[in-house]
């Protein structure tokens, strides 16, 4: 592509303020409300009432509609409808009567907040539901879905040197590692998609953004990171005849061995101290459950934590992955196709699907952390990246602490964490206690009395042994059988973000 003809697209998308603020402001809420939804009519009709370059923009790049030649012209008078056709964003189609430009690619705004702050890109990707295409192209590359919002908050906010987009879709997330790391090296199986992420680094101005094709980590063999993202083509799809494979979320792989090929690949390209956060999808097969077999793939090496948000039986799992390829229960090929499914699922004894995170490290020396468990509640995506990131240090940290030395060690509780009281009405007492996180992974963890009382005294004025000598005097119970009891505990609540180091 003419990089000139890209910094034409973006002054012009510029001018006719194309912004998230700019497409609410003109359609209104309702209507950008059903647009996350993938309905499209509300905008429609609201940017037909404003004519205008930012409605001519919206009906074409936002909901795939054919414009005349003056509308386009009109919107982008920088690039001009000839540098629109020669980009590969729009194509010329005869109307009745009034020539008409249609475009061949989806343009959208998107805002985005990190520990750096806020900002907005533009992110081109394929013509979706949204713009009326279905069932998708098989070499179909996605725009920005919730699975790529969840990874940019997964990431560390953190700096660092090299970091690797494995599978980089159109981009997107090569973009967030470029906030952070010096230099991303962004791969794909797909040319396409490499293509739309050369456009968008461009578009957006970003540089240092390095663009290599080919399968998994066969592109960087030999080399390591710092920062390992990737939201591979984890999705579970029976290799059988008539199935259609999606580029975008099928590896090729039967059941779920790419995702253990990426995670069993990552020590070998993860620098000393490097880490990596995963989307992915596992399967429990028999008696064993994925998160077992999820530890199986992750070995000894590494510092690993994984976290189940949702598991699918079969049939809701296969269900999912039809609607996301365009097939509805009252199409034709619905019934064959779930087949396919179900009689992979069950020649494979598969029972059910996982879905969900995955945190790795290489350590400086010997593995710490290797947590393995199910979060299925609402969790505030913005805060996980930076608990995630400290949770590995303070895994570190606490391994090298046994119990006298961690009762010397000052604690305090974070201003997010708040406490509970539950009790039967005339009761003398709680009967439940529990302390709750605003942030962090939002756990809500019961605690007793000592504990509670522990965790309330914990403001970094003394150390732990202390505030546990004073509670067993006040319950009338052995300081160090109290010790034994509550300090693994603490343990725990350190792991997990509801106690910190002061």
């Amino acid at each position: 592509m003419r990089t000139a003809d890209v910094d034409a697209l973006a002054r012009d998308l510029a001018a006719a303020g194309f912004t998230g603020g700019g497409v609410r402001a003109l359609v209104g809420e309702h209507a950008e409300a059903a647009l996350a939804r993938m309905v499209a009519e509300p905008a429609r009709r609201a940017a037909l009432r404003k004519p205008g370059p930012l409605a001519t923009l919206l009906r074409a790049f936002v909901l795939g509609d054919p414009v005349t030649d003056a509308e386009l012209a009109d919107a982008l008078p920088t690039l001009g409808i000839e540098g629109a056709v020669a980009l590969g964003i729009a194509e010329r189609r005869a109307g009745n009567g009034t020539p008409l430009v249609a475009p061949l690619v989806a343009i959208r705004p998107h805002a985005f907040r990190d520990a750096l702050g806020t900002g907005e890109w533009w992110i081109a990707s394929d013509l979706d539901e949204l713009a009326g295409v279905a069932p998708l192209r098989p070499d179909h590359v996605l725009g920005v879905g919730g699975a790529a919002r969840t990874l940019a908050h997964l990431l560390p906010p953190v700096a660092c040197g090299r970091s690797l987009d494995l599978g980089t879709g159109c981009g997107v997330i090569a973009l967030h590692l470029r906030r952070f790391a010096d230099h991303v090296v962004a791969t794909d199986i797909s040319a396409r998609a490499l293509w739309f992420t050369a456009l968008n680094a461009r578009l957006n101005g970003v540089d240092g953004v390095e663009i290599r094709l080919g399968s998994l980590f066969d592109p960087v063999d030999g080399e390591r990171f710092d920062l390992i993202a990737s939201n591979p083509p984890f999705v579970i799809t029976p290799r059988a005849e008539g199935v259609p494979a999606y580029e975008y979320r099928d590896g090729g792989a039967t059941g779920d061995a790419l995702m253990a090929a990426v995670v069993g690949g990552m020590a070998l390209h993860l620098a000393p101290g490097g880490a990596a956060r995963l989307l992915g999808n596992w399967e429990s097969i028999g008696a064993e459950p994925g998160l077992d077999r999820v530890r199986g793939w992750a070995g000894d090496e590494l510092d690993v934590w994984a976290i189940e948000r949702d598991s699918l039986d079969p049939v809701r799992y296969a269900e999912l992955w039809l609607r996301d390829g365009g097939t509805l229960p009252r199409d034709d090929a619905h019934d064959a196709l779930l087949d396919a499914w179900l009689d992979d699922f069950e020649a494979r004894g598969v029972t059910s699907i996982g879905m969900g995170w995955l945190a790795l490290r290489r350590p400086l020396a010997t593995a710490s952390l290797a947590r393995f468990e199910r979060l299925p509640h609402v969790v505030a995506l913005e805060h996980v990246g930076g608990h995630l990131a400290t949770a590995f240090d303070d895994a570190e940290w606490l391994a090298g602490l046994d119990d006298a030395a961690l009762a010397a060690e000052h604690l305090v509780v974070p201003s997010d964490v708040t406490e509970a009281r539950h009790q039967v009405p005339g009761a003398a007492g709680p009967n439940v206690i529990e302390l709750r996180q605003g942030g962090a992974l939002g756990r809500t963890v019961s605690v007793d009395t000592a504990l509670a009382a522990l965790v309330g005294a914990c403001d970094g004025e003394l150390a732990l042994g202390v505030l546990v000598g004073a509670i067993a005097e006040l319950l009338e119970v052995d300081d160090g059988i109290l010790a034994a009891d509550v300090l693994p505990r603490v343990r725990e609540l350190v792991l997990t973000g509801i106690l910190r180091r002061a």
